[in-house]
């Protein structure tokens, strides 16, 4: 008789994570999973603990209670630079690039200190990924000359450099016109179509309906609603939750 293979392992596994700062619990057992490749939407109220979730996955701060494995690897004790070494990157909602620096040297620096490569293979790699975030006429410009959007796409550009396999991306729509944000759209897809698992917290729902497979609610910490993201935004509690309008 055929064997049958057993499904592939999530690339991300959340299990009962809790985090609290004194009474206020900004985590409450949190549960979720992301696959290889996929593109997971993260939306929520403001303090509903979706950016306390990227830093639970960063390692930026401990949890108090529950795991987090990453390729079938218990990382919840792992440090923030190795967690970016074994393919873990984020943005930040407000971009921080070395303001003196080029843009190439941005780039550098993610490639040779976060991902680990050589200078010959960061050149090449930061290069592509120029490219990819449609930065190649600004590599030689200074970071702090750049607008938002050149802003917005540098710091995902410096997270890519890392080589990642999931990237965390938060609200990196925030502040762009709708012209900008659907030049952004299409730069993530094609981050996407490259093999990178993407998850996205986004205030801008259109834009993550057009991107993500899956979409979750978080409020106060827990996660209200997960599926298939226009059944999600049409949840009667989510409508209410996160839109503001009354259930019938």
């Amino acid at each position: 008789m055929a064997s049958v293979e057993s499904p592939a392992a999530p690339l991300l596994q959340i299990e009962s994570v809790s985090k609290r700062y004194g009474a206020l619990t900004v985590a409450d057992k949190l549960s979720l999973t992301v696959g290889e490749r996929e593109a997971l939407g993260v939306v929520g109220p403001n303090g509903a603990g979706k950016t306390t979730m990227f830093n639970l996955i960063t390692g930026d701060v401990a949890p108090n209670e529950g795991r987090i494995l990453f390729a079938g690897q218990d990382i919840t004790a792992m440090a923030p630079h190795e967690r970016c070494r074994i393919g873990i990157a984020r943005s930040y909602q407000i971009p921080h690039p070395f303001a003196k620096m080029t843009v190439f040297e941005n780039l550098l620096v993610g490639a040779m200190f976060g991902g680990g490569e050589t200078e010959r293979a960061s050149y090449r790699h930061c290069a592509e990924v120029l490219e990819l975030t449609r930065l190649g006429d600004k590599a030689n410009f200074t970071a702090g000359a750049l607008t938002l959007l050149q802003r917005k796409r540098l710091e995902l550009a410096r997270a890519l450099a890392t080589g990642p396999r999931l990237l965390l991306l938060d609200e990196i729509g925030g502040g762009l016109t709708e012209h900008e944000c659907q030049e952004l759209i299409l730069t993530i897809k094609a981050i996407r179509a490259g093999g990178v698992a993407i998850v996205w917290i986004e205030h801008i729902v259109h834009a993550l309906l057009s991107v993500v497979d899956r979409l979750i609610v978080i409020n106060f910490g827990d996660k209200l609603a997960e599926g298939e993201p226009r059944a999600v935004m049409a949840d009667p509690r989510v409508r209410e939750i996160y839109m503001g309008i009354p259930a019938a």
